[in-house]
């Protein structure tokens, strides 16, 4: 039955056939556009607005500071302008752009994998089945290559590694454009460290030096600290500011909250970095160790890798554990940097194992080649079917054009009639970057870096909500990137339909502060029955068959 598909598909046949497969993955976001349902978090809800905003703000390449956020926020706490993916918003609309990256993401991660496992799995079929599997992840979306690219990341260091001088050009030119396709913070500070590792052993090892890999390292370092030139100047050239991130106070858990973190994060994975690996991939690495065991094999790769996915895990986990803390509050860096982002190797670490451990059964196993097709087909139907039209179409998340419901918020512009840099607005019950999206100034935001002593003045806007509500006060207070409106009320939820029930009977906010700031209109996403109490005078509100949302407009008077 099984044996046709492994037998009579020759390599390209096996290449074609996955990238048609991956072509499927792609077609909503082309065919949908606008009207396709994709991830909010960390993406409809912050990355794709700081797109947008620093493509209209024109100051791709100025160290300024953007109007519209904040009062205006710091230009180099926003995207290289050297970074692909920006010039993807200047030349096309944001929906078209985010197709264009999900395209250049799938693509990468597959050949990337495939050209890892090419020369260093027996057959094509687990190679190729592999790297298809990889390349459907629910990756962030926003990351581009930084974490589907790593394995074609690796091949080539790999290749200069072996070949030296003499490693063929191309790899040259993957590494030179990487950078530019990729986060140097988020993940490839980590990857040029730990080639670092591999070249300081292999210069203990073989009493010589690599120096194609020395300079593979150097060239790729020099082109990322090139490309984030703002964020350099802004740090060391320029008076700069102190960001809210040196007030960060995360990692209290105990050594039992430890613990679990741990085997949460090795079984399920992050949240950004899921690899899809609780169900298969992981019985199928312990079936190999049995295998492997019962034919006297000594999988040392596969074992080494499955051990180091686990210390990563761990590292992740121990990253938040209150022992840290006494370091974190001494070094500042610690306090910053989040150093537990080694932990995006996951994927390509899990799917590397994934691929070996496949091969152990392929050839070792009595019918094992029958049960690897049979493993690969029902990973990659997994994972295919967590595409994000899929998967977030079934939980009822809005598509892109309704999130953002440019008709609806044209109205609330034509309403107060204004231009909107003349006033500020801030948002309740719902994402700031909706109204950001529409051209509107905010004083709130999500944002991973922005001006401590805003985040001083913005507290006490919120004040009275935080001191109701431990849990949102301890959340603004140890990391605060949300500079939202919090509502006691409402804790941690910022997503509400026209369709909802709620409405605010008891909201308590600063309205002296927040006027004192600037702002001059409150856009909720419910209705504040004590509005008058908090100085806020109700204009109307505002809906429409094609949005979810029903915004209610407040004056502030105080």
């Amino acid at each position: 039955m099984w044996s046709p598909i492994y037998k009579h598909f020759s390599t390209p046949k096996l290449i074609m056939s996955a990238c048609l497969v991956i072509v499927a993955y792609l077609l909503p976001y082309y065919i949908l556009g606008e009207d396709t349902h994709i991830r909010v978090h960390d993406n409809l809800d912050s990355n794709i607005v700081w797109y947008k905003l620093l493509v209209e703000s024109g100051q791709l390449f100025s160290p300024s500071t953007l109007p519209n956020v904040i009062n205006g926020l710091p230009r180099s706490t926003l995207a290289t302008p050297f970074d692909v993916m920006v010039w993807f918003y200047v030349l096309f609309e944001p929906m078209t752009a985010y197709a264009i990256g999900q395209t250049i993401m799938r693509f990468g991660a597959f050949f990337g994998m495939y050209l890892l496992l090419r020369n260093r799995i027996g057959t094509p079929f687990i190679s190729v089945g592999a790297a298809l599997g990889f390349a459907l992840l629910p990756f962030w979306p926003s990351g581009l290559l930084s974490i589907a690219g790593l394995p074609l990341a690796l091949h080539v260091f790999l290749n200069i590694r072996e070949h030296g001088k003499k490693t063929n050009k191309y790899n040259w030119l993957v590494l030179v454009l990487l950078p530019f396709f990729s986060n140097f913070i988020l993940t490839f500070v980590f990857f040029l460290g730990l080639m670092g590792v591999f070249w300081l052993i292999d210069w203990i090892r073989f009493k010589e030096s690599n120096w194609a890999l020395f300079t593979a390292i150097t060239s790729m370092t020099v082109l990322y600290l090139a490309k984030n030139y703002l964020l350099i100047y802004s740090m060391f050239l320029s008076e700069g500011f102190t960001s809210h991130r040196t007030e960060n106070d995360l990692g209290h858990n105990d050594f039992s909250e430890t613990l679990e973190l741990f085997s949460h994060n090795f079984i399920n994975g992050h949240t950004h970095d899921m690899a899809v690996h609780t169900k298969i991939i992981i019985p199928v690495i312990g079936v190999a160790f049995l295998v492997a065991a019962y034919r006297n094999l000594k999988p040392k790769l596969l074992l080494g890798l499955f051990i180091f996915n686990a210390l990563i895990a761990l590292w992740y986990a121990f990253w938040y554990w209150e022992g840290w803390r006494v370091l974190k509050d001494q070094i500042m860096i610690l306090n910053t940097f989040n150093f537990s982002r080694i932990h995006f190797f996951d994927p390509m670490i899990w799917y590397i194992c994934f691929a070996l451990a496949l091969w152990v059964l392929w050839k070792y196993l009595r019918f094992g080649k029958v049960l690897v097709v049979a493993l690969i087909i029902t990973q990659c139907i997994m994972v295919f079917n967590l595409n994000e039209e899929s998967k977030y179409s079934r939980i009822g998340t809005p598509t892109f054009a309704e999130f953002y419901s440019e008709d609806l918020f044209d109205s609330i512009k034509g309403y107060i009639g204004k231009e909107q840099s003349e006033y500020r607005v801030v948002s309740i019950a719902m994402h700031p970057t909706i109204a950001q999206y529409n051209g509107f100034y905010t004083l709130d935001t999500y944002n991973n870096s922005f001006p401590l002593k805003y985040k001083h003045k913005f507290r006490k806007i919120i004040a009275p909500e935080l001191e109701k509500n431990a849990t949102l006060e301890n959340y603004f207070d140890t990391w605060g990137g949300r500079l939202y409106m919090y509502v006691s009320e409402l804790g941690k939820h910022y997503m509400f339909t026209k369709n909802s029930n709620e409405e605010l009977e008891n909201l308590n906010i600063n309205s002296k502060a927040l006027s004192k700031l600037g702002g001059d209109y409150v856009l909720s996403a419910l209705p504040i029955l004590n509005n008058e109490e908090n100085g806020l005078k109700f204009e109307r509100s505002f809906e429409n068959s094609k949005s979810p949302w029903k915004i209610y407009l407040y004056k502030v008077v105080a």
